[in-house]
């Protein structure tokens, strides 16, 4: 970066999927503080300051970096956009929840730093990413249906990046009228019967910060009856390749939702045809 370079040179990033397509497109000597939850790229968590949970951020430290940008997520951080505004920092705060959103997210924020040649190649390899799944996907002779679980207690269903993907991968999510519900308690699974009744075929999870237990999901009362309990359906994603809305999502975590889903309609498919 020159001397002259008009755009922000020392940006906090206060949630990880903005820090993953800074270093993505080669602008990670922009940012001069990340999130505690940060882990893509590995290096970033070695390199930068950790000054922010999600909902919680040390706001003195951000102070002391001397941002000219503080990026943001969502209504979640409002108190830390305002407490940071109060200090006279110039923040932004972005409310991406689907994927044409988090692709829109990745050119925006590559304008922002002057880089968007390479936010733009980031993006179109995304958008053909996507489209090569979903020829993929195709092929399945039929579309199982998903129930995507992100907590346990209580039960919290499929955000609607989450939601989108697992429709691009070749599945079906279960609770589509949910999947717009920016927050979390708008999509919790007040009757667990509900899950009986739309009897999915697969249960993925994805239990942010701790580690998913299919036995646990199985043995709740009435799920031995599920297709997906029943036939041993039960798998983890890991939250930082899926529960980021950002390139982890639409790579790793697009991956990892089609290989169940194709693994799981090819196998049904052939349990029919023998049938």
């Amino acid at each position: 970066m020159s001397t002259s370079d008009p755009f922000p040179k020392r940006i906090v990033c206060l949630t990880e999927e903005t820090t993953e397509i800074l270093y993505s497109i080669g602008e990670q000597d922009r940012i001069v503080g990340i999130s505690g939850f940060t882990v893509r790229p590995p290096r970033a968590r070695r390199e930068k300051p950790k000054v922010s949970a999600f909902i919680s951020a040390k706001i003195g430290e951000i102070v002391a970096l001397q941002p000219d940008l503080v990026i943001g997520f969502s209504d979640m951080q409002a108190d830390i956009a305002a407490a940071l505004i109060k200090c006279g920092i110039e923040v932004w705060v972005t409310n991406h929840r689907s994927v044409d959103e988090i692709i829109a997210l990745i050119r925006r924020l590559g304008a922002m730093v002057g880089a968007y040649a390479r936010a733009d190649e980031l993006a179109c390899q995304a958008e053909q990413h996507i489209a090569d799944i979903q020829i993929a996907a195709a092929r399945l002779p039929q579309r199982p249906s998903v129930y995507f679980e992100e907590w346990d207690e209580p039960p919290i269903s499929a955000i609607r990046w989450v939601a989108e993907l697992v429709r691009i991968a070749g599945g079906d999510d279960i609770f589509p009228e949910l999947a717009a519900e920016s927050l979390g308690r708008a999509r919790i699974i007040a009757d667990s019967n509900e899950v009986i009744r739309r009897a999915p075929q697969i249960i993925i999870g994805s239990w942010c910060g701790k580690k998913f237990r299919p036995d646990k999901v199985a043995a709740r009362a009435g799920w031995d009856v599920i297709p997906a309990v029943r036939n041993g359906d039960l798998y983890e994603i890991k939250s930082p390749i899926i529960l980021q809305p950002g390139p982890a999502a639409l790579f790793d975590g697009l991956d990892a939702l089609h290989e169940i889903i194709m693994r799981v309609g090819m196998l049904s498919n052939l349990s029919n045809d023998k049938a």
